[in-house]
Formats: structure tokens, sequence, C-alpha cells
């Protein structure tokens, strides 16, 4: 019988040491600004009962959760009757459990069961894969990272002004200097669609005016006109998706005017004046900051002020994005608890580094001295030297087996060490280290503590 080629599921992936180093740069950078926020980790478990997770993301949804059959014979108690009822009789009686689709709807119910607990405002940030039984697709995986921040417990607009810190500040890290933060206000859009007369039908409006991007001003209209929106209210909504190139006090000034007569409009107005106020007094500039009536993300899910982050020059959709919301808890008994929330797109992120050239060449979790030997006694001395390398914060390590010398340098090369010390017997007679900059050739005789200074001096450089 031949043996079966070793495979993954599809829409999986195996991420190498060079992916993973890269991957937790990106983490940690972002898990350092949400700690420097004041954010706490949280962690919720792959799985969740599934009568958690129906019902949250719509029928859509429901069909995309990846569900786990009951251990032991979960057969048994399913009858002929019930399997003859169908897929909605049967699949509660074989599965009680599905995989995480998103990491709200867990946070959501933690904050209900743990609300007792819980000092509100509770300020949160989850760093998790979640599942999606979706078609797999260039971009589209079955399994990938969210990075999730949220405050909840508290309507105050200085949360959505930290956020756009945030984002600017991880940005900053990662040497990003082409992206657009847009910002927009849900209350505007149901503004506007009162303005063209269409109260109520900002929901049509919105799904419409989000592809303005992409179809164009002309099909947009065509797509308004087919859900009832007549002459005269396109014509009013010329102003706005004209799309003028109106920086972000123009755009303050013709809104006021434009939206005088919608007092929630208004409303939603005054409110992203207050962000900028906020973000002002945090010593921010609005540089990277675009007010965008346009945008429209996750219309029936926000409630306030919403975001969305692109890069320029990498055809890459956002990156990041999120939004205030008035009632994340009152699915499971728990209402008004209002709260606002982003997060980053690590796939995304990966790529838009990727295709700029903006990893570190060096990673800090990469191997960055690597002992080689030219016989026993010398590579005996080379794992006492280890210790002391690895006392110093460098990571180390030593050849294992007794090979040729260009061999474990051809094993430094391809793992990329920027350094290799080799021992020979010159070495060993004067109790010094031969070290070696892969990067430059150089290559001089140094002693234990020189060597060490060296190879820190050279990771700060690249620091």
């Amino acid at each position: 019988m031949s043996k079966q080629k070793p495979s993954i599921p599809k829409g999986m992936r195996d991420f190498g040491p060079t992916e993973m180093a890269r991957r937790n740069y990106i983490l940690d950078t972002i898990k350092d600004t949400f700690r420097l926020f004041g954010f706490d980790q949280l962690e919720t478990p792959a799985m969740e009962n599934l009568s958690t997770l129906t019902g949250k993301y719509g029928d859509e949804g429901d069909q995309l959760l990846f569900k786990v059959l009951n251990s032991g014979e979960f057969l048994k108690k399913v009858s002929e009757t019930d399997f003859n009822n169908g897929e909605s009789v049967v699949l509660p009686l074989l599965a009680e459990k599905g995989l995480r689709y998103d990491l709200t709807v867990p946070f959501a119910r933690y904050v209900v069961m743990h609300q007792n607990e819980i000092s509100f405002p509770f300020k949160r940030f989850q760093m998790q894969p979640v599942w999606r039984a979706d078609r797999p697709q260039k971009g589209r995986y079955r399994e990938f990272y969210q990075c999730d921040a949220d405050v909840v417990g508290t309507d105050s607009l200085i949360c959505e002004a930290e956020i756009i810190s945030m984002i600017k500040r991880v940005f900053a890290v990662f040497g990003l200097n082409e992206y657009t933060i847009h910002i927009n206000n849900r209350k505007i859009l149901s503004g506007i669609a009162e303005v063209a007369g269409e109260a109520g039908k900002e929901s049509e409006l919105c799904v419409a005016i989000d592809k303005l991007d992409k179809i164009g001003r002309k099909k947009v209209e065509e797509e308004l006109s087919q859900k009832g929106f007549p002459a005269k209210a396109l014509a009013a909504l010329a102003p706005i998706l004209d799309l003028p190139d109106r920086s972000n006090s123009e755009w303050l000034v013709f809104l006021k005017e434009y939206l005088r007569q919608s007092a929630v409009g208004a409303n939603g107005l005054e409110e992203l004046e207050e962000v900028l106020s906020f973000l002002s007094l945090m010593g921010e500039d609005e540089h990277y900051l675009k007010l965008d009536p346009v945008l429209a993300r996750g219309l029936s899910y926000y409630t306030g002020a919403i975001f969305e982050v692109k890069v320029g020059g990498v055809g890459i959709g956002s990156v990041s994005g999120g939004g205030r919301y008035d009632n994340l808890t009152g699915v499971f008994g728990l209402p008004d608890i209002s709260g606002v929330g982003f997060s980053f797109g690590v796939d995304r992120l990966y790529d838009v580094l990727d295709a700029l050239d903006l990893f570190p060449q060096q990673q800090p979790d990469s191997t960055q001295l690597l002992l080689a030997h030219f016989g026993e006694e010398e590579r005996k001395q080379g794992v006492k030297l280890l210790a002391a390398f690895r006392k110093a914060g460098i990571s180390s390590e030593i050849y294992p087996d007794l090979a040729k010398i260009k061999k474990q340098f051809n094993h430094a090369d391809k793992k990329n060490i920027p350094f290799v010390g080799v021992l020979g017997s010159e070495e060993l007679a004067s109790g010094t280290l031969s070290l070696k900059d892969m990067n430059t050739g150089n290559q001089e005789t140094l002693s234990l503590e020189k060597a060490i200074s060296r190879i820190k001096g050279a990771d700060q450089d690249l620091a």
C-alpha cells in the first residue's frame, strides 16, 4: 500500500520560522501599543457553545460556522424521525459546540458572564485565531488571526481619539507613512438620508455609496434609483456623491450647512468635532486622518463613529477598521452597554509590510550567533561559551555535530544567522574566538567580552 502524502485542510496554513518571526514582530508591536494605552489582554476558548454563536452573524454567518461533533457516540441521540426532519433538527443533536467565528461575540459573552467582577469602563484586547468555513481564495483563509481592542461601559469620545492615536503609533513603528485613516459617523449617514428626503433608508443608501470607489458615481445613482430613490433625492445627494477634494475643516463647514435641517446628522457632526478636539489635546495632528462622509462600514452594527484604514500604493484592502456600538451585550440579556472597538488585520498587514520591504532584516527572536568548531576539544569549549553568550542575552546555538567547517557556515547562511564564532586550535590556546560578520565578511579574533560587545553593538545598530 502506497503511503499517503501529508497535507493540511484547504484554507489553513503552516508558518515557518521566518514567517513566525515576522508575525511576532507585528503582534508584539500591536500588543505594546495596546498595553501602553491601558488595555488588558483577554483570551477566550477556541470552542464556544453553538447557542452562543448562532444567530449573531446572520444566516450566511451561521452557514460559515465550523461545528464540532459531540464526543463519544454522537449519533445515539438521533432517531430516524429526527433524521427525516432535516438538518435543523439533527444538527443540535450532533453538535453542541463550534469554533469561534470572531472575537466580538465571545467578548460580549465574557462581559455578561463576568459583569460583577469587571470594573467599567473595561478596556480589553484579544489576539487569537478565528475560523470560518468560507470558500478559500487568495487572501481569504479558513483560519486567521484577529487583533481586537475594545472599551465597553462608556460613551466618552476620548476612546475614539485614542483609537486614532493607537493606529498612528503602530504604523509609525512599522515605518508606514502612506496611509489614510478614514473616519465618519453613523449619525451623519442617517442625516444625509434625511436631507435627501429618504429618512429611514440609510441602510439602502449606505450599501450603494459604500461602492462609490469601486463602481463610480453613475452606477451608484443607478442602484439608488432601483432602490426607490427619486431624482429629487439624487440631486440632494449630488454634493456628497461628487466627493470633492475637501480638507477635514472644509468638510466640517460644508456638512454643518448641509445637515442643518437634520438633528441626528448635526449630532453626528458634533461627535466628530469632539473626537478631533480630544485628538488635538493629546498632541496629535490630523495628518493621515480623512473625514469621509461616504464611509459606511457595517452600518447595522455601528451606531456612532466608524473607522477604516487603507495603505497607499499596495492595492491591498483595509488593514484596520472599527467603530462605536450601543448594544454589544444585549443579545445575552445585558442591554445598554455602549462601547467602541477596532481591529488590525494581521494577514493584510503582513502583506503590506512584505510588499513595501518594511520588515526588519534581523528579527529579534532569530538566532544571532552560531558557534562553529574544528574538532572535539573546540566543540567542548563552544558548549562552555554558549552559557556566557546566552547570559548576555544573545540568542546563540552551537553546531551540534562534528562536521566540516564549510557545512557549518552553510547552516548559518541558510538560517540567516548574522554572526559565526569559529573555534580552532589557536583560539583554544589563546582563550579567544574568531568572530565572522556574515553580512560584511569581516572576521576578527576577539575575547569573549569583546565578542559579546560587538554582537550587541550590531544589534543596537539594527534597532
